[in-house]
């Protein structure tokens, strides 16, 4: 395990959970067993088959999401229930966009090898700045104080949201072997839930050590509802803290999914 940073302060959230239906980071005692769970599926809403998931988030009851590839890359507000998009801004042609992340009033987006974090504003998407880092872009998410940014190896990085300068990092790992790929990111409850790339599981990740204290199986939910053309891997996690529901999908998935965590 390696925490590495320049700054002495903790960022963690508080232990006490809003809700009762999803982990939370005092249920995982140190050196415990990494616990699996399973799903059950709580409801499921369209969503654009064309769109290359690879940010999802939501806040103030509004569903936003990140696509990719060149050419075809934006931000979107969505209608959770129809799926429809509702406002959508375009990146330029030659970007590839990756992660988004809600933190305060801003709404943040990664690019994959543009090194360029767009900032927008939460209630009207302007966009309000740029802001640079090096390595690849992945996955986002907040942690009520600093942003959370996966670049596709083990680790993950806590940046000021401000000046996106690394705060400190962690490397994330089962207790033998590091966890590469990590993906999307979101920030429920005390701990990271992070889609593995071309799997069906999700890492639930204690950010203090960057330890996977449970993973989240995924495996057959597109068997769930009826899939027409081709679909990709699973990617794209967002939390409703007002409701305490958890949201999944795909990219070029036909389908959105509302699930429950079942512990086996």
């Amino acid at each position: 395990m390696a925490v590495v940073s320049g700054i002495s302060c903790n960022s963690q959230a508080p232990t006490e959970c809003p809700g009762d239906k999803l982990p939370c980071v005092s249920d995982f005692a140190p050196g415990a067993p990494i616990v699996r769970y399973s799903y059950e599926v709580v409801n499921a809403y369209p969503h654009d088959p064309t769109a290359f998931t690879q940010g999802l988030a939501y806040a103030n009851g509004q569903l936003y999401e990140g696509t990719g590839l060149t050419d075809r890359s934006a931000l979107r507000h969505v209608d959770l229930e129809t799926g429809e998009v509702q406002q959508s801004i375009e990146l330029s042609d030659s970007l590839f966009g990756e992660g988004i992340a809600v933190c305060r009033d801003r709404l943040f987006q990664l690019t994959w090898h543009a090194g360029t974090c767009f900032v927008y504003d939460l209630s009207t998407l302007e966009r309000l700045d740029s802001l640079r880092y090096e390595f690849e872009g992945w996955g986002l998410a907040c942690d009520g104080e600093l942003l959370v940014m996966s670049d596709g190896t083990s680790r993950l990085y806590f940046r000021d949201p401000g000046t996106f300068k690394v705060h400190h990092y962690v490397e994330v790992h089962d207790g033998r072997a590091s966890i590469t790929n990590l993906n999307e990111l979101e920030y429920i409850n005390g701990l990271v839930y992070a889609n593995v790339w071309k799997t069906d599981e999700v890492a639930i990740i204690d950010p203090s050590d960057g330890r996977v204290v449970a993973w989240l199986d995924l495996t057959g939910l597109l068997a769930h509802r009826p899939v027409d053309g081709r679909v990709d891997v699973l990617n794209g996690i967002a939390y409703d803290a007002g409701n305490d529901r958890l949201f999944v999908t795909g990219k070029l998935w036909p389908w959105l999914f509302e699930i429950a965590p079942v512990r086996e």
